[in-house]
């Protein structure tokens, strides 16, 4: 490249001794340039990558117009101004406006590109490495760094020593990092959260502490749960990196099995008792075929044999009302087929009695 603008500064040469006419023939020379790169990447590559079978070469080549014309424009002022021989402040400030350009140009061309990648994500499968629900994070991170990038080759354009920026910046980073732990660690917790997915929004969870609800919202800082009452509780994302947290719509389906526990008094005929909760679970439209229903008898109680009736739901939420609809017609399947439903009883022996 060097080498072509040292050769490009010896044709001007030929136009004559007069410098802005020589420096008029350097920025027309590179503007042809930029023009004949332009029409390369639009005529020959642009059609080269309309054969692949995915849009985004496409777009790429799109983004690539402006930046590539534009640079060859600025390089083409740039040797036009130094060749122009101005003294050192005006030179200083032409050649810091042009580098600022070029800079804010590919920088918009980077963002550009990024934001074409994500889009790419987020219409595609979710892969291993990038979950969905890591996106706007990714995205967030992405623009943090890039503004960064920009900012510091800004600093350099304009010839500003950025060795005390950056040693400013760690300290203060270090005095933040003190006075914020609190939020700071919600803010991991929220990247790992988002990033291993032990629950996303929609699933119903369970906390530790016994709150039971809905994710309407996974932040950074704290996860949101709405409750079956209609209240909604945030919850900090640390607490929950450092509990144990109960995912009902997690595994490989999101159906959620009940349990119906129900004693039988001694004696009660068990075939019987299995048959009337078989049909109970199979006369509700809501209880799921696939997988079938089970019942089980579990132990020999104080007071009656113990069975237990499970079952599946589609959703988890629906798992009170089921609840109480089971129950309910266990009670009176019972009733109907004369199954005894035992209760505790004690028996008090009195063996002396007050002479009173």
């Amino acid at each position: 490249m060097q080498d072509a603008i040292e050769q490009v500064q010896s044709w001007v040469q030929f136009v004559g001794p007069n410098i802005y006419l020589q420096a008029a023939a350097i920025a027309v020379i590179f503007i042809l340039v930029g023009k004949l790169a332009d029409l390369l990447i639009s005529r020959i590559i642009a059609k080269i990558v309309s054969r692949s079978s995915t849009e985004i070469d496409d777009n790429v080549v799109a983004l690539l117009h402006r930046p590539i014309f534009i640079s060859f424009v600025l390089v083409g002022l740039a040797l036009a101004i130094r060749r122009l021989g101005f003294s050192e402040s005006p030179q200083y400030v032409t050649l810091g406006i042009l580098r600022t350009i070029a800079i804010v140009v590919w920088y918009t061309f980077v963002r550009g590109l990024v934001q074409l990648l994500l889009n790419s994500l987020r219409r595609g499968p979710t892969t291993k490495y990038v979950h969905s629900s890591m996106l706007p994070l990714l995205d967030t991170v992405i623009k943090v760094i890039l503004l960064a990038l920009a900012i510091y080759f800004l600093f350099l354009a304009w010839n500003i020593n950025v060795t005390a920026w950056i040693a400013s910046a760690g300290i203060v980073g270090l005095a933040l990092s003190f006075a914020a732990k609190d939020t700071l660690s919600n803010l991991f917790a929220g990247v790992s959260i988002i990033a291993d997915a032990p629950y996303k929004t929609g699933d119903f969870i369970r906390l530790e502490s016994g709150e039971r609800g809905m994710v309407t919202h996974i932040g950074l800082r704290s996860t949101r749960i709405l409750t079956r009452d209609d209240v909604e509780i945030t919850v900090p994302n640390g607490i929950i990196g450092n509990s144990k947290i109960i995912n009902e719509a997690g595994g490989p389906s999101a159906k959620h099995r009940i349990r119906i526990a129900v004693g039988v008094a001694y004696g009660s005929d068990i075939d019987q008792v299995i048959a009337t909760l078989s049909g109970v679970a199979a006369a509700n439209s809501d209880v799921c075929n696939v997988p079938e229903s089970r019942v089980r008898f579990r132990k020999f109680g104080e007071s009656s044999l113990d069975f237990e009736l499970l079952c599946w739901i589609d959703h988890p939420v629906d798992r009170g009302r089921l609840i109480h609809e089971l129950n309910c017609a266990v009670y009176k399947a019972f009733a109907e087929d004369e199954i005894s439903i035992p209760f505790p009883q004690r028996d008090l022996h009195v063996r002396t009695m007050p002479q009173s």
